[in-house]
């Protein structure tokens, strides 16, 4: 399965509490932090909901 790193660009602060729980599942505590994960059907969906606060990017190899 492919893999895909998530960098996080925007605050959490002052977004609705479902987003602030949607970035702390995947793994994202701070600005600029990156978290490298599966691309499974669960975690695009998450991402597809805070895709407004995070940078996707396929990972190579």
């Amino acid at each position: 399965m492919a893999k895909i790193k998530i960098t996080q660009v925007k605050s959490g602060i002052d977004r609705p509490e479902r987003q602030k729980l949607t970035l702390k599942a995947l793994g994202l505590k701070k600005m600029h932090a990156s978290v490298e994960v599966e691309a499974t059907p669960q975690i695009n969906g998450m991402v597809r909901k805070v895709h407004h606060l995070v940078t996707v990017e396929e990972v190579k190899g």
